[in-house]
């Protein structure tokens, strides 16, 4: 049993259960044991593999579509290119090095990393040691300078809090964690309720026991983006996996050592994360004021964004075995059983702006 575990079940028995929202708060950003505080969950080694892990060709197409929106933006002299939640700054060195095709791009940025982790932020510097750009570092989104911004959010919605409801004879009661007789951790109905005008008219005949999550904290994120972008002007791009329709359905899972895992069994020590509702995410950035474009699944989008063409670029010359690994690389990233569908991406905008391969707003 985990020391987190231990304190979690004495503060429930002391004070009370919890919702799912501080169950996830507290097993990720714990100071002392918190899976993102202590360790580097990233990469082959650890319990996850990102998009930018998989391949290369992932950022670098990220960064060709950062130069087209940068185009459409009207080049501006200068611009905030930011990431939030950089991982080990894979994605951000892949980015950079395609960015390095345009001087003026080079000349115009200033790179921000949002992280709040010490020990990423060390990674992440050793990663971008021969970049074009160094970063600054910033600890919160809100903390990012006035100007043109070019912000990326690659999995980084997926772990931030969610709070779940579920459908009893009395309505719709928040999901919380208390203790079993036993003294285990345990799922149970608490008292705070979803207001009915909360609920999605589609869901309101649900059978009992229908769950349905919210996510004020992406959503609440999402707001400030889109402000920050209709003040400032520039393009946010949010790659994540989750739905383009708000349904109902429990999305909270646990990853311990690279399986699937019972969400309650090892508290610090696996990664807890929920699917992005994106119509909630692209109506918060709405909220505030900017521009959705409609999101497109990460296999559309990189196909687009000339997925295949880079894949022969890179194989070129290559033995069959490179080519054989480059094409595996495809199919993970685009295919519609493997990334292709899970994965989604929503570009908003400050301005009414298109650029390849997204179109304009309608």
């Amino acid at each position: 049993m985990t020391d987190l575990k231990e304190r979690l079940k004495a503060r429930i028995a002391a004070d009370g259960p919890i919702t799912v929202a501080e169950y996830m708060r507290v097993c990720l950003s714990d100071p002392e044991a918190g899976y993102y505080t202590t360790r580097d969950p990233f990469g082959r080694d650890g319990d996850f593999i990102t998009a930018p892990e998989v391949s290369q060709m992932f950022g670098e197409l990220i960064g060709a579509v950062c130069l087209a929106a940068f185009d459409a933006m009207g080049s501006p002299a200068e611009v905030q290119l930011a990431e939030i939640g950089p991982g080990r700054g894979t994605l951000m060195a892949d980015v950079l090095r395609m960015a390095s095709l345009r001087p003026d791009f080079l000349n115009a940025a200033r790179l921000n990393l949002v992280e709040t982790s010490l020990r990423l932020r060390k990674t992440q510097e050793k990663t971008l040691r021969d970049s074009p750009l160094q970063p600054t570092f910033r600890s919160a989104f809100q903390e990012l300078p006035g100007g043109p911004l070019l912000l990326i959010a690659n999995e980084f919605f997926d772990a931030l809090p969610i709070h779940q409801f579920i459908k009893t004879a009395d309505g719709w009661r928040e999901r919380q964690i208390g203790l079993s007789k036993v003294g285990e951790l345990m799922f149970g109905a608490g008292t705070a309720r979803l207001p009915e005008s909360a609920v999605p008219h589609e869901l309101i005949a649900a059978p009992e026991g229908t769950i349905v999550e919210t996510q004020p904290a992406a959503n609440a994120i999402a707001e400030e983006i889109g402000k920050h972008l209709t003040d400032h002007g520039g393009v946010a791009l949010i790659i994540d996996y989750g739905y383009l329709k708000t349904a109902a359905g429990d999305t909270l899972q646990a990853v311990y050592r690279h399986a699937f895992d019972n969400v309650l069994n090892h508290p610090g020590e696996a990664d807890l994360t929920a699917h992005v509702n994106f119509e909630a995410l692209a109506a918060s950035a709405i909220r505030g004021g900017a521009i959705a474009l409609p999101a497109k699944k990460q296999g559309d989008f990189l196909v687009s964004a000339g997925l295949l063409e880079r894949a022969g670029a890179l194989g070129a010359g290559k033995s069959h075995t490179e080519q054989e690994h480059i094409r595996d690389d495809v199919e993970r990233l685009a295919a519609p059983d493997q990334m292709g569908d899970l994965f989604k991406v929503l570009a908003i905008t400050g301005q009414e702006i298109s650029f390849p391969p997204f179109d304009r707003a309608a």
